[in-house]
């Protein structure tokens, strides 16, 4: 990518940052409205059989990931054109969805900042090594990053433990109006849930609620995991890290089935969104097809996005993804020109 397409980039997609209300009402409609009527369905088919459940159970999830994209895009301040309704909006959302508006925003500002700088790593991203990090690292901190990033643990253990519990805390300088927030929607969430328990039961809650989160909490990990963690991503040192760069071949296209595209609110077209995170999700599509160079970003599907659950580690070197097995291999390489090199 040239220096002047990184610099026309964000202004042709300008034109679609401003949301319409009539979209994002009906957005809200078609998303929340379907949640509670599967999530409605799923407990009174429990009478039969969980099996039965699991259908309405996987539907509700699919929705529940569209009302966080509702969340995230209030977060952004790009779902209404009122930052007091975003804030509004994206409490509710945050309820749903057991996210804290406030908290949830700040750190991922910080990731829309950093994705990709190699020096300004922790912030809202996942814990990513370079290879020579891992090499360096003492067997303890190794063994930790390969239980992180083991799928069964990311996509299992990863949602219960971000989700449930470090989203109930404040993070560490937070300040009063964040603090408070994450307050409320604590609060309003232990509400909803009391509620839900007093009128069918905690056993019933836990079914179905407890199902709807591990498979959305799954698929919401998979897609933020999927959308930074392709083979020829793009990760640089701050001296030579560039937003546009990051923003466009650091966030790939994930190419998904029509459906899974709705019910994931077109967040595939994770590019733009880094690129310019004002534009909101129903005109992403749009935006990627009326500029000409966002085409060409790597583009991954349903088929090859499953190949990124091997890559583990970031090569300075070749500037790309690597597996465990390849890291092995390249240790061997380094430790064997070590040996032969001459002494001076």
């Amino acid at each position: 990518m040239t220096l002047q397409n990184t610099k026309t980039l964000k202004k042709q997609v300008a034109p679609f940052e401003k949301s319409t209300t009539k979209e994002s009402v009906w957005q809200i409609i078609n998303t929340v409205v379907p949640f509670i009527a599967l999530w409605y369905l799923g407990y009174l088919s429990l009478s039969v059989s969980y099996w039965l459940a699991l259908v309405p159970i996987i539907l509700a999830a699919g929705f529940l990931t569209r009302i966080f994209i509702i969340f995230h895009d209030c977060t952004h301040y790009s779902f209404f054109k009122s930052r007091r309704t975003n804030r509004i909006v994206g409490t509710m959302m945050g309820v749903l969805t057991i996210f804290p508006f406030d908290k949830w925003g700040y750190e991922h500002a910080v990731h829309h900042a950093t994705s990709g700088n190699l020096d300004k790593r922790g912030t809202g991203d996942i814990w990513t090594l370079t290879v020579d990090e891992y090499l360096a690292a003492p067997l303890k901190l190794r063994l930790a990053y390969r239980f992180y990033r083991n799928p069964l643990v990311m996509l299992g253990l990863g949602p219960i433990y971000v989700f449930l519990l470090k989203n109930r805390f404040n993070r560490k300088g937070a300040k009063r109006k964040e603090r408070n927030n994450t307050y409320l929607i604590n609060m309003l969430i232990v509400a909803l849930i009391s509620l839900l328990c007093l009128a069918i039961g905690w056993q019933s809650f836990l079914l179905v609620e407890g199902s709807i989160f591990m498979i959305s909490g799954a698929l919401g990990v998979w897609l933020f995991y999927v959308q930074h963690t392709f083979e020829d991503s793009y990760f640089e040192e701050d001296k030579e890290w560039e937003y546009v760069k990051a923003a466009v071949e650091g966030s790939s296209f994930y190419k998904l089935p029509k459906v899974l595209q709705w019910l994931t609110g077109n967040i595939g077209f994770h590019h733009v969104h880094h690129l310019s995170p004002r534009v909101p999700n129903y005109k992403l599509e749009e935006a990627h097809k009326n500029t000409p160079p966002l085409q060409k970003v790597p583009t991954i599907t349903l088929a090859t996005s499953l190949k990124s659950l091997r890559f583990r580690l970031w090569d300075e070197e070749q500037k790309n993804f690597v597996t465990f097995k390849e890291v092995r291999v390249l240790a061997k390489k380094k430790f064997t020109v070590q040996q032969v090199k001459p002494e001076i």
